[in-house]
């Protein structure tokens, strides 16, 4: 398919937010696609050169694609720089500048293809060479595709398709209905690469659909839990059980094929390079392969404390890991196996699979299973919920003993059960603004991407740190609040804050916000009521109110409330 009539689908796709519109200009543009391209053209309706885990990113910034426009049109950055500042769109700078009118019969596979080898240019002179080719690339397109090349480049398509809409094109291109698309999800559950699997439809036709397993090193999708408010409800909907711990750290699924080993996150990122010390213990089992759902949390070595989300999260990170390893050690609890030694187990009851656990692990420092019970009694339930929250967990999964691992779904196999589903914080608190951290992404033309939110201390008159707020504000209150808060920044932590945490920017304690949260939580970050390197935090908070005229920084909620109103959290049962 020549690029320059792909190029056009996409216009189509463009002028419409109708689903059903969509869904039969792919379907049109698929039945037109031969097998060589359907991958390709998958990924690019996506968005992506591939998916997230594959680790392949054009790595092309603002300056770079400037830069390519410039070289490839001969014109000067300063130019391209000028034009891209007026039309905030990298492709229509490129489309506005594009010199040759038709193009030279560019193939959809020749640009994917093209890209990809941009994409694993490394080393030394690379930007310098990633620039060069893009370049070239341009030269070949007419101002249509040069559009749309430069909006994919910049992550910038703004097609609205999702992957539901592109499998149910697949689905009426090559059956004559959307009926298949039930039979295309499952596939794309088992593997998380949409483009592989419309590879195998075309390949293979139904029959390598409806015969698609798992494999090591494609990552399934998660099975997802629904909730319930009482150990009674859990009893009601599955009778007889397995109740499983829940823990406050980061999906991971971790993949050993030989002696590779890779871990997926909750969104299929590959985030092997920040758990050293779990590669290498899994590396030393001496089974041939297998695929584990778990949860990873950092923990204080001393103590056995496990740290919070907010404390687990700083292991990601791409630099200086061994350091970080020997800060904050991780260990991986291990609650379900998809995969072992090349055969799939995601259709066996989940009592065998944990029964695979058992026998596969014994519990180290640095890999064990989470505890787990088996009971039709409420009250055991609630023993179990209890002793989890008081070990620092979230609470507790029930798992139907003869459910099948549920991939990419979520239902009532898996039923959560965690304090803030039964006792949320009902209470607003106050918070006084202490400083505030430069928004990054889409926040970044705000200025601010969240606030240091803390309460006073009145036996101190100081004021301790209690949470970050980043959500609640609208767009125009984060470009107000950046005004406000520059107005009183500060080059140096005032005097009367007591914080672990460092701001980008400090501000004088003078603005008090409203905010709600999930619930209050114990964590070594925060400084409000610390005692013994512990204080307290806010769980999920959100703005309710913008600036608080009507109050001064020592308005704002005390410690002693916050204290308070932690204990009367944890005071609130499970009905027996």
């Amino acid at each position: 398919m020549w690029f320059k009539d792909f190029c056009d689908r996409l216009l189509s796709l463009e002028s419409t937010s109708k689903r059903l519109e969509m869904i039969d200009i792919l379907s049109a543009l698929f039945s037109k696609t031969v097998k060589e391209e359907v991958n390709p053209i998958v990924n690019f309706v996506q968005e992506q050169l591939l998916p997230p885990f594959y680790d392949v990113q054009l790595g092309i910034a603002d300056r770079m694609a400037e830069k390519s426009i410039a070289l490839a049109y001969q014109k000067s950055q300063k130019k391209i720089e000028e034009e891209y500042s007026k039309l905030g769109d990298m492709g229509e700078v490129a489309e506005k500048e594009c010199t040759s009118k038709e193009g030279n019969d560019l193939s959809v596979k020749e640009v994917y293809d093209r890209l990809l080898q941009i994409a694993r240019i490394s080393g030394e002179g690379s930007v310098d060479q990633k620039i060069t080719q893009l370049a070239e690339i341009l030269k070949a397109c007419s101002p249509t595709e040069a559009k749309f090349l430069m909006r994919f480049i910049m992550g910038k398509l703004r097609l609205g398709v999702g992957e539901a809409t592109i499998m149910e094109a697949l689905s009426k291109a090559k059956t004559g209905n959307r009926e298949f698309k039930k039979k295309i999800e499952r596939a794309f559950n088992l593997c998380s690469d949409l483009g592989y699997v419309s590879d195998v439809l075309y390949s293979k036709g139904k029959e390598g659909i409806e015969n698609f397993n798992i494999s090591a090193m494609k990552p399934i999708r998660p099975a997802l839990a629904e909730r319930a408010s009482s150990s009674e409800e859990i009893i009601s909907r599955m009778g007889k059980c397995a109740i499983d711990q829940k823990l406050d750290g980061f999906r991971a699924q971790v993949h050993k094929n030989g002696q590779e080993i890779k871990v997926f996150s909750r969104n299929l990122e590959n985030i092997t390079h920040f758990m050293p010390e779990v590669v290498n213990e899994i590396k030393k089992m001496k089974y041939d392969s297998f695929i584990l759902d778990s949860e990873a949390l950092t923990y204080d070595e001393n103590t056995g404390v496990l740290y919070p989300f907010q404390i687990t999260i700083q292991r990601k990170r791409k630099h200086n890991i061994e350091e970080v390893s020997q800060d904050l050690p991780l260990r991986l609890f291990v609650f379900d196996i998809m995969f072992l030694n090349g055969n799939s187990m995601i259709d066996l009851p989940y009592s065998e699979r944990r029964k695979e656990i058992d026998h596969l692990f014994s519990d180290t420092d640095t890999i064990a299973k989470t505890k787990m019970i088996v009971t039709d009694d409420p009250n055991k339930i609630d023993k179990f919920f209890d002793s989890a929250l008081e070990s620092g967990l979230e609470g507790i999964v029930a798992k139907r003993l003869e459910s099948v691992y549920s991939a990419g779904a979520r239902n009532f196999n898996w039923i959560k059960m965690k304090r803030s589903y039964k006792s949320k914080l009902n209470d607003t608190i106050d918070l006084v603004i202490l400083g505030y951290f430069k928004g990054r992404g889409h926040r970044a033309n705000f200025g601010i991407g969240a606030v240091l939110g803390g309460v006073y201390d009145p036996e101190s008159d100081t004021f301790k740190t209690l949470t970050k707020v980043g959500s609640g504000f609208s767009e125009e209150q984060f470009k107000e609040l950046y005004k406000l808060l520059n107005d009183i920044k500060v080059d140096s932590k005032p005097a009367r804050v007591d914080s672990i945490l460092q701001p980008d920017v400090w501000t004088v304690p003078k603005y008090v916000i409203t905010v709600k949260a999930d619930e209050i939580t114990r964590s070594p970050t925060h400084t409000a009521g610390m005692k013994d390197g512990i204080g307290y935090a806010l769980r999920f908070p959100r703005a309710m109110t913008f600036i608080r005229q009507d109050k001064k920084a020592e308005d704002s909620n005390t410690v002693k409330d916050i204290i308070e109103m932690y204990k009367q959290q944890k005071s609130v049962k499970v009905k027996s």
